[in-house]
């Protein structure tokens, strides 16, 4: 006598619907949380009140990095990055509002490392010059302000160096932006460009994909990659290389991505400020001095940093400008100034130099994902 066992039915996926109703409650629950950190922000905010304190990067990037380091996907480390820069952001503004002056205008490098450091909830300031940048800050126009230092490719912008000499700021964070260049125009057809328009630095990192595929088109060289947008969407025979934020702002199509030579492609932006940061752990220092010109004198001053076991990242020299032939260095390396061996460093080197000038402690950067 033969028996059936009876099978239970396979279950069923969950309907559209039901997920979405999933969604919706996820959604609520994340609004809650986000209030309720807002919340504790303002209530943080009136403790601290008295020290006229608001932007804390060490804390920020210690948010961040434990962010990070929780994240289990499916989300990139970048998102995750992103979408807590602009929590803490909004969190922020509620205390108060920072200001931000960047070169303009608005779509360069120079907004997008701001937007990337700073999030959207401040108040973003596009100034004419690297100079109207510091003089903002100094002030008190601007809490903050955004200057491009060097670039992987081209080397180290000489305007920022030489605003570092005088400024009573101080540097307070750095940013590292992988540099992505879209060459675009109204048509997005190759075969209308007759000349492209950048800025002078955009052109010499795509120098050779501008040999391959644009031989005998002209260039001109403008004040920044939003004025080259700008200057493609008023004639049709005109291609800028650009960020493709900022063709999208000026209605461009891109004929080509990716255009840079270098794939590593990187700017690193000084964030300035009035106050000097606390250490974080992970800190870089920036100082510049002179020496005596005499033989073996700077060499004697760099091995102090070798003697006390701190590596030198950058040396970077500057002509002093009343001196003829006589120079500043300026150098980067690894740690606080409160850390002992380099606050033991620095002190012997202020003995040995004929001048000194710690430009700033600050959280190392972070590259962003490309």
């Amino acid at each position: 006598m033969s028996s059936r066992i009876a099978r239970k039915p396979a279950a069923q996926p969950p309907s559209i619907e039901t997920l979405r109703a999933r969604m919706d409650e996820i959604n609520l629950k994340i609004l809650r949380l986000v209030s309720l950190r807002a919340k504790l922000a303002m209530e943080i905010g009136r403790l601290k009140h008295h020290h006229g304190e608001v932007y804390k990067p060490v804390r920020e990037r210690a948010i961040i990095e434990k962010m990070i380091a929780e994240n289990q996907g499916p989300l990139s480390d970048e998102q995750v990055k992103r979408i807590y820069v602009e929590i803490i952001s909004a969190c922020r503004a509620l205390e108060h509002e920072p200001r931000v002056a960047f070169l303009g205008p608005e779509h360069t490098y120079s907004h997008e490392a701001a937007r990337m450091r700073f999030g959207s909830s401040v108040k973003l300031m596009p100034l004419e010059s690297f100079a109207a940048v510091f003089q903002a800050i100094e002030n008190g126009r601007a809490d903050f302000g955004v200057a491009p230092v060097e670039n992987s490719t081209e080397g180290s912008v000489t305007l920022t160096l030489d605003l570092l000499i005088d400024t009573a700021l101080v540097i307070i964070g750095e940013i590292l932006l992988p540099i992505r260049h879209s060459i675009m125009s109204l048509g997005g057809a190759a075969g209308e460009v007759k000349r492209i328009v950048s800025h002078q630095q955009s052109l010499a990192q795509c120098r050779g994909y501008l040999s391959a595929n644009f031989p005998n088109c002209e260039t001109d060289a403008v004040a920044s990659n939003a004025l080259a947008a700008k200057r493609a969407a008023e004639d049709s025979s005109i291609a800028a290389i650009a960020s493709a934020a900022a063709g999208e702002a000026y209605g461009l199509k891109a004929i080509a991505s990716n255009v840079q030579d270098v794939a590593t492609n990187t700017t690193r932006f000084l964030v300035m400020g009035t106050r000097p940061v606390e250490r974080s752990g992970k800190d870089k220092t920036t100082l510049l001095f002179a020496v005596a010109d005499r033989v073996g004198t700077l060499n004697q001053a760099l091995n102090l940093f070798a003697r006390n076991a701190i590596n030198i990242s950058k040396i970077e020299s500057r002509p002093m400008r009343a001196r003829p032939w006589e120079y500043l260095f300026f150098v980067d390396v690894m740690g606080h100034r409160d850390d002992p061996k380099l606050a033991r460093a620095l002190k012997a080197l202020e003995r040995k130099a004929l001048f000194l000038k710690v430009l700033g402690s600050y959280p190392e950067g972070r590259s962003a994902a490309a």
